[in-house]
């Protein structure tokens, strides 16, 4: 069964930083472009960055410059480094993982994040 799990989330003032992290129970890990998204309350989700196997990353327009994705391939485990929080960086983080030509696509459980003084 796979598993996605998060971690890091909490509560942060503006300015601070926070790291996420995802853990994957799967096999092949590498193969897989794995993905953090957010959903904040009455919006709709939203990605935020996305790396693929090779490392090859990209971001959401808002978070540009101040995010960064990275993957530990030997740990079947992804990052988000998350610098310079404001307080519309609030809402629900969840790790995606996905191999499109396969119709591979899971999900983790969501950790919440808020920026707030």
């Amino acid at each position: 069964q796979v598993q996605l799990v998060e971690s890091g989330g909490g509560l942060v003032q503006p300015g601070g930083s926070l790291r996420l992290s995802c853990a994957a129970s799967l096999n092949i890990f590498s193969f897989y472009t794995m993905g953090w998204y957010r959903q904040a309350p009455g919006q709709q989700r939203e990605l935020v960055a996305e790396i693929t196997g090779r490392g090859s990353a990209s971001y959401a327009n808002p978070v540009t410059g101040r995010f960064t994705i990275s993957r530990d391939n030997a740990k079947n485990t992804v990052y988000l480094q998350m610098n310079t929080l404001k307080p519309e960086d609030t809402a629900v983080y969840y790790c995606n993982a996905k191999i499109p030509l396969l119709g591979n696509d899971f999900w983790g459980q969501g950790t919440q994040v808020t920026v707030s003084s």
